[in-house]
Formats: C-alpha cells, structure tokens, sequence
C-alpha cells in the first residue's frame, strides 16, 4: 500500500508541472481562437492580458503585434497620414 502511495506522488509531482505551467501559452492560443471566431474584442483582452500578467515572455510581443494588427483601419489609416506611431507599450 506504502508503494501505491509513493508512485502516485511521484506522478503527481512529474505531472503537475506540465498543467500550471505555459498559461502566457496558453491565453496566446485562445486569443487567436477568438479572432477565428471573429470575436476581436475578446481577442484584444486576452492580448491585453498577456501583456500584463506577462511583460517578459515571449508572448508578450506577440500579443503586441497582434494587437497592433486588430486596431480599426482608420487608426492606422491616420498614423500612416500624419507619421505618428502609436505608444508601442
């Protein structure tokens, strides 16, 4: 019985890991879910997210871009005009 105890703790311990981790990953995934979906301003807030809780992984810049990619036409129709880049964060 002690055996069965020690070898599921020891599974607890690999496994756990692998599921707390990667939620920069995982929030990236859902937000470009959403713009499939056609859901944009979900998708924002997820990017928005990830930016916040995650400022140093790689995620972030992704998030980033993609966000600059989701700014309505006209915002970046009058940044073109004028030569004025928006805060890049």
């Amino acid at each position: 019985m002690r055996a069965l105890v020690v070898a599921l703790a020891l599974i607890l311990v690999v496994l756990l890991p692998s599921c707390a981790g990667n939620k920069d990953n995982e929030l990236f995934d859902t937000a470009k879910f959403e713009e499939l979906q056609k859901n944009p301003d979900h998708a924002r807030q997820l990017y928005e997210e990830i930016i916040v809780k995650y400022p140093n992984s790689k995620y972030a810049g992704m998030a980033r871009e993609r966000l600059r990619e989701l700014e309505p036409k006209e915002t970046k129709n009058k940044e073109t005009q004028t030569g004025v880049e928006k805060d890049k964060r």
